[in-house]
């Protein structure tokens, strides 16, 4: 059946912004504006603004992002890196293909990394944490940074959903060394095709980016072949509709939270539910997805299915249990239990309020 309320729905997203967007596109078309040209540089500026950085670079994806940012750190073969399972494979991937051990631990019940369990996986190998901030919420920043200082660790942080989320007023990728963000076409700052930045407060790290992106060649009159890189650019018209939607950003995640607030009045009285809101006050959340946690997840869904609701289960299990997966992994019992509960529901600025109202209907209607 056709869905009443689609997971996503950029066809609405188009049908109000489109006719802005395409004007955006024919102008650069009509100038050949297509690679590292003015628009990459005022994605820059605008990101690390936004971020609270002294730099940032356009890359290809959020996978580029991470990978990249690990190659300069110089982690390698022999290192660890302490990160968590419960994430979408492309963030493990990024520490594998940079030739360094994923070290994963267990998730608290706000989906993000226990941060008590980081310093009993520590050991003389171990070069990096990659906190993990899931659905637009932050993880511990205060607890990771101080382990992190006291032990040497440099901090990557994947903030791929979580661009504007705070903790204690510090936004989402300004703590760490390196802040890595993906603006695949449904992220809540998306582009229209493959998109991603990373923040940095150092110049050498960010210097980095700059030729690892482009084949080790700097952009320079002389267009000096400095290292070896690979081809991560980010191309000239995916900034610039990503520029052109920054300037909505901020009415977007209103929106969302919006959203959040009616999903929480609408569900909270369901005790099988377990909603993701924490009411911890060093946290502001922007809600890229709305995840929430029921003994009865397959049910549900399969019921909100053959009411024309879409949702999405993110992830129905953990990524070490796969049989190619190539590291020895002991249980995560949280990261497990999680993902036979978790189901992610609608969550994007065009939903309406009637469409929230049906959700929620709906959702009541199968616990009656």
């Amino acid at each position: 059946m056709d869905k009443k309320v689609p997971f996503v729905n950029f066809k609405r997203h188009w049908e109000k912004y489109g006719k802005e967007f395409m004007g955006v596109v024919e102008d650069r078309l009509s100038r050949g504006e297509l690679i590292l040209r003015q628009d990459v540089l005022d994605f820059e500026k605008n990101i690390a603004e936004l971020v609270g950085t002294k730099h940032a670079r356009g890359v290809n994806s959020g996978f580029d992002a991470l990978h990249l940012s690990l190659r300069a750190l110089e982690i390698g073969p022999g290192d660890e890196v302490i990160t968590v399972d419960h994430t979408f494979v492309a963030s493990i991937a990024a520490i594998h293909f940079a030739e360094a051990k994923p070290v994963l631990i267990d998730v608290g019940d706000d989906f993000n990394m226990n941060v008590s369990q980081i310093e009993s996986v520590i050991t003389s190998k171990t070069k990096a944490i990659m906190p993990i901030h899931l659905n637009g919420r932050m993880c511990d920043m205060e607890t990771i940074m101080r382990i992190a200082k006291s032990k040497g660790l440099a901090v990557i942080e994947d903030a791929a959903q979580a661009l504007g989320a705070k903790f204690n007023g510090k936004i989402a990728g300004s703590f760490g060394e390196a802040g890595c963000f993906s603006h695949y076409p449904f992220k809540a700052l998306g582009a229209l095709g493959e998109a991603g930045a990373v923040t940095t407060n150092s110049a050498e790290i960010d210097e980095k980016i700059l030729l690892l992106r482009y084949h080790g060649i700097a952009r320079d009159e002389a267009r000096t072949q400095k290292m070896f890189g690979f081809n991560a650019v980010l191309d000239n018209l995916q900034a610039a509709i990503l520029n052109a939607k920054l300037k909505h950003y901020n009415e977007w995640i209103s929106r969302r939270l919006e959203i959040a607030e009616k999903y929480r009045e609408g569900l909270g009285e369901i005790k099988d539910l377990r909603l993701p809101h924490f009411d911890d006050k060093r946290y502001f959340d922007v809600y890229q997805n709305y995840a929430i946690r029921s003994d009865k997840r397959d049910e549900l869904q399969k019921y909100l299915e053959s009411n024309g609701i879409e949702t999405q289960i993110k992830w129905p299990v953990p990524n070490y249990s796969y049989d190619w997966y190539p590291y020895e992994q002991k249980p995560l019992p949280n990261t497990e239990k999680i993902c036979r509960e978790v189901l992610s529901l609608p969550m994007y600025p065009e939903l309406t309020n009637e469409e929230i109202s049906y959700v929620i209907e709906k959702i009541n209607e199968f616990y009656l």
